[in-house]
């Protein structure tokens, strides 16, 4: 039987779409499950009756034959590497709802949900990429529905809503590792780049800072059409083997954007990472929180502003490193702090360091 190019790509589509749990392939990992990370409406989506699976398909498939086929080879792209591989913005028209059942939904929202997150409830969930084309654009007739565009918007806790971030404990004081301002400036070269960045395993840095002067960077171990600070190339004596399986654990890794309202962190990767900031806390708080951030998700690591007028005078660890507050520690996969037996990052097989420039 004749079959078109165009069917071809919505069939491998639809086999790509995102599992749902209860599917039997359908990997956590990639949604967060447990409630952290998400917002107080989202619920983990169930599996769904044979009659609705149906319906999803039939709708799915319909919509996907609308679309050009350059358009279909660039969403195959996103969805077959999982955001790994460059891919065009998907631009559809922002206005066309669907209808699944008794329940309608807006075309974005229908795609993201459809390959990405099937646990997604609305839009405002989202934050768009600044890879995007939309990004920071008003378009009220187009928008990008490629769903490795977006990343699921990770909120701080608040007391009218359940977790949306993971506090895993407090820190009072930081193990004396790391670099100081003098040292910072040093190697990185120049004073034109807005961070550096540091690569440690445990107490020991590996490789030389990396400078950032373009808007966004990506770190990673393994990235199929990577392009910025690739840890996978960095030569390390490290024979830990907890250290060596983390390391084949950071995969894509994170992307580092700054913002016009601050630096923000996608976590790329299949695993999760955990962050301190001293801009992420209540500014009266005594100690730094460390919050635990799952694949898919982004959340704003740093605001330069509120670094500006942050005054720590009964934090040990503010009087003793100044640096503090203009720097971010993000470690991958391993959590540290009062729930863990790792009191310290230094204890991490393997962390960031990001220093800012505010010079």
């Amino acid at each position: 039987m004749f079959r078109t190019k165009r069917t071809g790509l919505v069939r491998r589509l639809w086999r790509s779409r995102a599992p749902v749990e209860g599917d039997g392939d359908a990997d956590t990992r990639t949604h967060g499950s447990g409630g952290c990370c998400m917002g107080k409406s989202t619920k983990v989506a169930g599996k769904t009756s044979a009659g609705t699976d149906a319906e999803l398909k039939s709708l799915t498939h319909s919509i996907l034959k609308q679309i050009k086929e350059k358009q279909l080879e660039g969403l195959l792209q996103a969805v077959e590497s999982k955001g790994g591989a460059r891919s065009p913005c998907l631009l559809l028209p922002s206005k066309v709802d669907t209808k699944l059942g008794q329940q309608s939904y807006s075309l974005p929202l229908l795609l993201y949900k459809v390959f990405r997150w099937p646990d997604l409830m609305d839009c405002s969930e989202l934050k768009r990429l600044s890879c995007c084309e939309s990004y920071g654009e008003m378009n009220p007739e187009l928008v990008c529905c490629n769903p490795h565009h977006m990343s699921r918007l990770c909120e701080l806790d608040s007391p009218d809503s359940g977790p949306s971030s993971t506090e895993t404990g407090g820190t009072t004081y930081s193990a004396p590792v790391g670099l100081s301002d003098s040292q910072a400036l040093q190697e990185s070269g120049d004073r034109s780049h807005w961070c550096v960045v540091a690569y440690w395993e445990e107490k020991t840095r590996v490789g030389r800072l990396y400078s950032v002067q373009e808007p966004s960077l990506d770190i990673f171990y393994d990235l199929p059409q990577g392009n910025g600070f690739c840890l996978g190339q960095l030569s390390s004596d490290n024979k830990s083997p907890l250290a060596q399986m983390v390391r084949t654990k950071i995969g894509y890794g994170i992307q580092l954007s700054r913002e016009p309202d601050g630096v923000w962190v996608y976590n790329r990767s299949c695993y999760p990472i955990f962050i301190k900031s001293a801009t992420l806390d209540n500014p009266d708080s005594r100690t730094l929180l460390v919050h635990k951030v799952f694949p898919g998700f982004s959340i704003k690591a740093f605001d330069f502003e509120k670094a500006d007028s942050l005054q720590r005078p009964n934090d040990h660890e503010f009087t003793q490193q100044p640096r503090t507050g203009f720097t971010v520690q993000i470690s991958f996969v391993k959590g540290w702090g009062q729930c863990y037996t790792r009191q310290f990052i230094s204890s991490c097989p393997c962390w960031l360091e990001v220093i800012f420039n505010n010079q």
